[in-house]
């Protein structure tokens, strides 16, 4: 009897046993397929503040009325912070300067209607998410020194009329017309206060962020060609550029020399007493996603309807 109850014990212990093992393998075979069942691409939009030129021109580009912007969208403060924030967000989309570094930031420009942004398709037309970078500076007679204003002067030519000048502001991304350009040395004795040394004198800009790998670059070649003239860039938006050079801000601890804007000036922003004002290039807004996600271009509609929150998911684009 104790021979039949120790055989009818070790017959249960192995299907319970079997049991479990049966239940666990169930219960892995799950785990695996859930996740699939719930993958989501949520986008999430990143934009400018509304200060912003590159805003106001990114969203006249995408047909995208004021107040329409969705209210999920996240501010950025600048065109560096806003490659930052898509980089480091594998779900994110944003829009940048055509002088950003793509490679650099680790961010993927996306084409639009079906056209990469460069210099030949902003001068063709065809990328039509363009605008021109301008510059204004302040009324003659208004700069803290006759020095500085000739010095101004001597820059602004640099940029706008100098062979020299404009390859320095094309190799920083800009979209430049060399058609009534000059060599720089046809230009430069047209303003005797280069051959001094200038290195006590600054330079103030302000302004546009997005200008400011072109303009760095543009003043950092001019310095030795202007008798070490120093310079000092704070720039912090559009809105910015004409109030610290003509606006309510141009006589505080904030006035700058220049004032640079990436869109067109406002009519409120009276530009008329300006010693010089106009466009030194052209620019692309391009559309940023970051480096793995698959995208490759998107249609004006379709960043209209991620931009006012009508799609908000990346599997929802057709």
């Amino acid at each position: 009897m104790k021979k039949l109850f120790t055989i009818l014990l070790v017959s249960f212990t192995l299907v319970a046993c079997g049991e479990k093992t049966e239940e666990v393998e169930s219960t892995q075979t799950d785990n695996v397929s859930e996740p699939t069942a719930e993958v989501t691409k949520t986008i999430n939009v990143y934009t400018r503040d509304s200060a912003s030129g590159t805003r106001e021109a990114f969203e006249s580009g995408i047909g995208l009325d004021d107040g329409m912007l969705t209210l999920e969208a996240s501010e950025v403060s600048g065109n560096g912070d806003m490659a930052s924030k898509v980089k480091a967000d594998a779900n994110g989309i944003g829009y940048v300067s055509l002088t950003t570094d793509f490679v650099g930031n680790k961010i993927k420009p996306l084409d639009f209607e079906g056209v990469t942004a460069s210099i030949e398709t902003v001068l063709d037309g065809s990328y039509t998410l363009q605008r021109p970078f301008n510059y204004v500076t302040r009324a003659a007679g208004d700069f803290e020194s006759t020095d500085v204003e000739e010095l101004v002067s001597a820059f602004i030519s640099y940029i706008t009329l100098s062979q020299e000048g404009l390859a320095v502001i094309e190799g920083a991304g800009g979209i430049v017309d060399y058609t009534n350009s000059k060599p720089w040395s046809d230009i430069a004795s047209d303003y005797p206060i280069l051959n001094q040394d200038n290195s006590g004198i600054t330079i103030k800009t302000g302004g546009s962020t997005s200008v400011e790998k072109a303009i760095n670059a543009a003043l950092t070649s001019f310095q030795p060609l202007a008798g070490n003239v120093q310079f000092a860039m704070d720039q912090t938006g559009s809105s910015d550029g004409y109030k610290r050079t003509l606006g309510e801000e141009s006589t505080g601890v904030n006035s700058k020399d220049i004032g640079f804007a990436s869109r067109n000036f406002k009519d409120s922003e009276d530009i008329s007493n300006a010693l010089y004002s106009g466009a030194f290039c052209q620019d692309a807004v391009v559309i940023v996603v970051s480096e793995d996600n698959p995208l490759s271009n998107l249609t004006k509609q379709q960043v209209n309807d991620i931009y006012s929150g009508a799609v908000t998911d990346f599997l929802d684009l057709n």
